[in-house]
């Protein structure tokens, strides 16, 4: 068991949130509901108060609170993406489930919370020895939204696009 686990807080839709978390990504899975054992603040009798959950092995719990709470880019989520149909795959489940873009490969989902949705390639290009190209990398990302692994690719080589 992790020793430090993210808490993310709902307003009664802990559950929902999380099956939704676990079908982005392979190796994601719900691995524990609890349910109030007593009426409280986050709910009646036998709702559920706590989700624990992973999404691509990372443990995570959901927590309906009782009130809602907003979310702020302070903390993200990401989710480093093999290739560029997994980055692809996941994006677009995000935004068909009411989540919106922002800059840089971040966006928001229906929720609130905010995810970075990056390829792992990035970071191979930004740690490069070869401070130009990471730079080049780094400027290229700046003008994305969605992030585009062929795009980021010239421009770490020092190629133009296409």
């Amino acid at each position: 068991m992790s020793k430090v686990v993210p808490c993310l807080w709902f307003n009664g839709d802990a559950e929902e949130a999380a099956n939704f978390y676990v079908s982005l990504v392979p190796n994601s899975e719900i691995t524990h509901v609890q349910r109030n054992v007593t009426d409280s603040p986050s709910g009646k009798e036998g709702s559920v108060l706590v989700v624990e959950f992973t999404v691509a092995g990372q443990p995570l719990v959901a927590l309906n609170g009782g009130m809602k709470m907003e979310y702020t880019h302070a903390l993200s989520l990401m989710i480093h993406c093999d290739d560029q149909a997994q980055l692809d795959s996941v994006w677009n489940a995000f935004l068909a489930h009411g989540g919106k873009e922002q800059q840089c490969g971040w966006l928001n989902d229906r929720y609130g919370v905010s995810w970075q949705v990056v390829p792992k390639v990035m970071f191979e290009f930004l740690s490069s020895p070869d401070r130009a190209a990471a730079g080049r990398a780094m400027q290229a990302m700046m003008k994305m939204v969605k992030l585009d692994v062929e795009s980021l690719r010239r421009a770490f080589e020092g190629r133009s696009a296409a």
